[in-house]
């Protein structure tokens, strides 16, 4: 076989062509890996926002809490199934909750851009049903009054939402910041919370919840709550896991922006493999008098081959490694974009996995392998009487 040492000595003497090969390549892998990782980090950030050992019941056939609605009076019967776990002083771990979308002014500096926030009306024991949601800032809301908890990810980004300010919840009914939370990088991130009565008598939403959140004694006991709320025929309620639901209210956003990353890609890569080629072609026009020695001295058309294959694939993994070194710089990068399924602006983040990374450097490497491979078939079948002519 040929020395892999002649190879990279090639690619260092043609340093121009080189390194415009290479960051063709780099912009493909960093594209791709940029989409991926988007798209893993708004799973993330969805799925995060439910606890295995918590359900949710929505109205049968909703889809999702904006279009459910709940009898208050069912609210009881529901934390009243079996396998709900009670707290210390006996009460069940339930949360009847109301779910709106309102538009709020942003504060970037663009006159009348508004953007929508999710406003979730919950009980007074929501913190601990939901155990991970902590307080970082203010304190709790007191129960019965206008007050609201925000998440860290509205505050500085949405007119009032600062401690200690006010904003209209509707016309005519300001709400008090009260405190900011943080709930493990989920969507409630971005939502405000208010005393679900507030929400209710707000919106016109009287007697109705949007859903109802339980913890359960413990993730096993799905099925025999699940059983008990379904049966019920009057009711038409369905019971969900809650980590399922947030999964499924994720798909829609992962999907978009998963398909227009591989569409950005795809053209970027096809691009890419076209100056990988011309780059490999143009080294076999300078190397033919290099390639029919190399005939000569005894090396195989195969040994030619995946010499030239294997310049292509070194040349395409350097630039997709950086591509992909540039990619991870976004993990530290917050972005907002709108959830598809409750129409919410939602912060998200990149999230870099090992199977993304792995995927990009092998998609980077298949550019290089596809992209020499013609070039390099040429060489291998040049004939070494006539290179050393030429």
């Amino acid at each position: 076989m040929i020395p892999i040492s002649y190879n990279i000595r090639s690619l260092l003497v043609r340093k121009t062509t080189t390194l415009a090969t290479a960051g063709g390549i780099a912009l493909v892998v960093f594209v791709l890996a940029a989409a991926l990782m988007l798209a893993a980090g708004v799973k993330k950030t969805l799925v995060a926002g439910g606890r295995p050992d918590n359900a949710i019941v929505l109205r049968k056939g909703s889809g999702n809490e904006l279009s459910s609605s709940i009898e208050t009076k069912a609210v009881s019967l529901i934390l009243a199934a079996p396998g709900v776990k009670k707290d210390e002083t006996g009460a069940p771990l339930g949360s009847g909750e109301t779910v709106v979308v309102i538009a709020q002014d942003k504060l970037d500096g663009e006159a009348g851009h508004v953007s929508n926030i999710l406003v979730r009306g919950v009980a007074d024991n929501v913190l601990k049903v939901r155990p991970e949601v902590r307080l970082i800032s203010g304190r709790p809301a007191k129960p019965g009054t206008d007050e609201a908890l925000i998440g860290k990810g509205l505050v500085g980004n949405f007119r009032g939402m600062t401690l200690g300010e006010k904003f209209d919840l509707k016309k005519n009914r300001p709400v008090e910041v009260v405190g900011v939370f943080e709930a493990g990088g989920s969507s409630f991130e971005s939502e405000v919370w208010v005393n679900v009565e507030t929400a209710r008598t707000s919106f016109g939403r009287e007697g109705l919840v949007s859903s109802v959140t339980v913890r359960l004694d413990s993730a096993a006991k799905l099925d025999a709550f699940k059983a008990t709320i379904e049966t019920d025929k009057q009711l038409q309620l369905e019971a969900k896991r809650e980590t399922a639901y947030y999964e499924e209210q994720s798909q829609g956003t992962s999907l978009f922006v998963q398909g227009m990353g591989w569409v950005i890609a795809i053209f970027c890569a096809i691009g890419a493999m076209l100056g990988a080629m011309n780059t490999m072609f143009a080294a076999v026009a300078q190397r033919k008098r290099e390639v029919g020695t190399l005939r000569a001295l005894g090396f195989s058309k195969f040994s030619i081959l995946s010499s030239f294959v294997l310049e292509s694939t070194v040349l395409a993994v350097v630039g997709g490694l950086v591509g992909l070194g540039a990619s991870l710089l976004l993990s530290f990068a917050r972005i907002s974009m709108m959830n598809f399924q409750t129409w919410q602006e939602v912060s998200f983040s990149f999230a870099p996995t090992p199977g993304i990374l792995l995927g990009s450097i092998a998609a980077g490497a298949l550019m290089g392998i596809f992209g020499g491979f013609l070039p390099a078939l040429k060489a291998a079948r040049t004939s070494p009487i006539e290179a050393m002519r030429g």
